[in-house]
């Protein structure tokens, strides 16, 4: 709901501008015209790369978060320790810088070991993002595999499934159900937070609308527009994320 009161403000401020004429500068983003048509273009363009670069950070995310997650449930206490060294650390560092040292400075590192690499920025702004989603992603594996009744492992044993079957066929199915409204709620986070990716050069949806409006010097009009892209790619994400919790019972209540 609070999306479409966005839309709708956003709707009407673009209409009142193109009503109100020489103090706005709609003509930018106008479908009628060949300019504002070959700008949408060039806009919309970065869709493909930001939801790209996001479709494989939250996969990387959620297979590192798991393997993070893992530690966390050990009975060993150094285990635990490294689970939890590893969560701190990572949610303690902004985005943006550790995209700079990904970026900028994994390449000195390498190099310094006598490995001489070059980061490339779609790859780089991936590496950073999973990297540092991962460490949110771990706590949601931790606490949906905790909320699961330890009566279904010690049946699962009982059975005579060993620990890693009990986890792979019974814990985890169900812990999967509760911890996809969360996960899906990273993966929104990953769209937002990829729009740093363009201090780096990455084509996606914010470095394109910077680069027009730098040439057609009209930062309103064109940041108005980005925000409608990110309104419209975060509403059909959530709208897929609430199917798919209908078809999986995530949405189950009782």
């Amino acid at each position: 709901m609070s999306g479409r009161l966005i839309f709708a403000a956003l709707a009407a401020l673009l209409l009142s501008g193109c009503a109100s004429g020489a103090a706005w500068g709609w003509y930018v983003i106008d479908p009628t015209t060949a300019q504002g048509q070959t700008n949408i273009r060039f806009l919309i363009g970065g869709f493909w790369t930001t939801i790209s670069m996001s479709l494989l950070a939250i996969l990387i995310s959620a297979s590192l978060g798991l393997l993070i997650a893992l530690p966390a449930l050990s009975e060993r206490r150094g285990w635990r320790i490294v689970n939890r060294v590893y969560v701190e650390f990572v949610r303690s560092i902004p985005l943006l810088p550790m995209l700079f040292w990904v970026f900028y400075g994994l390449p000195l590192l390498f190099r310094a070991m006598g490995v001489p690499i070059t980061v490339d920025p779609f790859w780089g702004a991936v590496i950073t993002l999973a990297v540092s989603d991962s460490a949110f992603t771990a706590e949601i594996y931790r606490g949906g595999i905790q909320s699961i009744a330890k009566g279904q492992a010690e049946a699962a044993q009982t059975v005579g499934l060993s620990r890693a079957q009990t986890m792979r066929y019974v814990i985890l199915p169900q812990a999967i159900r509760r911890i996809l409204p969360p996960l899906a709620n990273q993966f929104i986070y990953i769209v937002k937070m990829s729009a740093f990716a363009s201090v780096i050069g990455v084509q996606e949806l914010t470095r394109r609308a910077n680069e027009l409006a730098v040439t057609e010097y009209r930062p309103l009009e064109l940041y108005t527009f980005l925000i409608l892209e990110y309104l419209v790619l975060v509403l059909v994400i959530s709208a897929f994320v609430r199917w798919l919790e209908r078809r999986m019972g995530s949405d189950e209540r009782g």
